[in-house]
C-alpha cells in the first residue's frame, strides 16, 4: 500500500491529521484543477478553498479497494465542488447527462444500502450501474446537496443547528429558509470556513493550515459567519 493510500484509510477512520497531510501533499493537484476555472469572477485562493473541500470529499468517498489511482477520481471530486459553487452563481449549468447519473447512483446506493445493510462502496456502485468510478464522483459532486445541519462537529459534538438557534426544529429552520440557501449568501471565505468547520469536522488550527492563515482568523472569520447565518435564518 503507498503512503496515500495509507494516509487515506487513516483519514476515513477520522485522523485529521491524515487528512491534513493528504492536502499538504496534493496542493499542487487542487492548484492544478483551480486554476481551470480562473477569469469567472472568483478569486484563485477562494477557487484554491473550494478544491480543498472536493478533495477531502474525495478522500472520504475513495474506495481503496477498486484498483483505480486516488488522483483520478479526485480530479473530478476537486473540479465539481468548483462547478457547483459557480453553477449556484448562475455561471455553470449541469447537463441532462449528469443529473441521470446523479439519479441512478442515488437509487443504486439506495437499494444496496437496503440489500448489504450498509453504505455500499463505490466499486459495487459502479459493478451495478456501468458507471466508472470518475464519473460516480462527477455526477455526485455536480448534483450533491448541503449536508444535514444536524451533523455534529468531531471538535465538539454540537450541530450547526444548535449554534443557529437553542429551540428551533430542522423543520422550522426550513420553513424559514434553507441552510443551503443560507450558506451560499456567505461570503466566499465565510462559506468555505463553515463547510471545513462543520461538513468536515476540522479543527480551527487545521483550517488556518488549508486556508493558509493565522488560527485567530480562522476564529474571527467563523465567529462572523455564523452572526451572519443566525440574521439569514431570522
Amino acid at each position: 500500500m503507498s503512503r496515500t493510500e495509507e494516509l487515506i484509510a487513516q483519514a476515513q477512520q477520522g485522523d485529521k491529521d491524515a487528512s491534513e497531510a493528504l492536502v499538504n501533499e496534493n496542493a499542487g493537484l487542487i492548484w492544478s484543477v483551480a486554476r481551470r476555472f480562473l477569469g469567472r469572477g472568483t478569486e484563485a485562493d477562494d477557487l484554491y478553498q473550494l478544491g480543498c473541500l472536493g478533495f477531502l470529499k474525495a478522500v472520504e468517498g475513495f474506495d481503496l479497494a477498486y484498483g483505480t489511482q486516488f488522483s483520478t477520481y479526485a480530479v473530478p471530486k476537486i473540479a465539481g465542488e468548483i462547478r457547483r459553487f459557480l453553477r449556484d452563481d448562475g455561471a455553470v449549468k449541469v447537463s441532462r447527462t449528469i443529473k441521470e447519473h446523479a439519479a441512478t447512483i442515488k437509487s443504486t446506493r439506495s437499494k444496496l444500502n437496503h440489500t448489504l445493510n450498509r453504505e455500499p462502496t463505490i466499486n459495487e456502485i459502479s459493478q451495478v450501474t456501468g458507471l466508472t468510478p470518475e464519473e460516480i464522483a462527477t455526477a455526485e459532486t455536480a448534483t450533491a446537496a448541503t449536508e444535514s445541519i444536524q451533523r455534529e462537529t468531531g471538535e465538539d459534538g454540537f450541530s450547526l443547528e444548535d449554534i443557529l438557534s437553542d429551540t428551533q426544529t430542522e423543520d422550522s429552520l426550513v420553513e424559514k429558509i434553507s441552510l443551503r440557501q443560507a450558506i451560499s449568501k456567505l461570503p466566499e471565505r465565510e462559506r468555505s470556513v463553515i463547510q471545513l468547520r462543520y461538513f468536515h469536522g476540522l479543527t480551527q488550527e487545521r483550517v488556518a493550515r488549508v486556508m493558509e492563515v493565522s488560527q485567530v482568523q480562522i476564529s474571527r472569520i467563523e465567529k462572523k459567519a455564523l452572526i451572519i447565518l443566525r440574521q439569514l435564518m431570522d
